[in-house]
């Protein structure tokens, strides 16, 4: 029985340190920009390449088109890898940087699209990253 408790307690601390030290492995900061992310948040996501191949599929880019999102997509992605190592910034000051960035991308990448993508690429930013992420949260209604 005193070997059964000693096992079961040395597995639990097991998983709570195998979580712990995955949590710490998550909290780290990137430090290249594939490993930070498109997004910035967590910022983990797409990288420009892989975001470029995303939009290409989704809004039929053409090969011009390709060309001129490209360098918009790397000026956002070395934009925002640099804020992310800013350590100055307070994390609104940061928030606030990354929303401003996010925005002018957007811009930018709206300017080289035809009314239909436009359409199609507004759709896609209000469903957010992960279909739907950007949308406020309904309201609870207190019982």
């Amino acid at each position: 029985m005193r070997n059964k408790l000693f096992t079961i307690a040395l597995g639990g601390m097991l998983a709570l340190g195998a979580q712990a030290a995955l949590y710490a492995q998550d909290q780290a900061p990137a430090t290249s920009g594939q490993q930070q992310g498109q997004w910035g948040q967590g910022h983990r996501g797409m990288n420009a390449d892989r975001e470029l191949e995303h939009l290409t599929k989704t809004l039929n880019l053409s090969a011009d088109q390709q060309s001129q999102i490209k360098p918009i997509l790397l000026d956002r992605q070395q934009k925002m890898q640099a804020l992310w190592q800013d350590q100055s910034l307070s994390r609104e000051d940061r928030r606030s940087k990354a929303m401003a960035i996010h925005q002018d991308t957007r811009t930018r990448i709206e300017a080289t699209l035809n009314d239909q993508q436009k359409q199609q690429f507004e759709a896609m930013q209000e469903r957010g990253p992960r279909g739907g992420a950007n949308r406020p949260a309904p309201e609870v209604q207190p019982q």
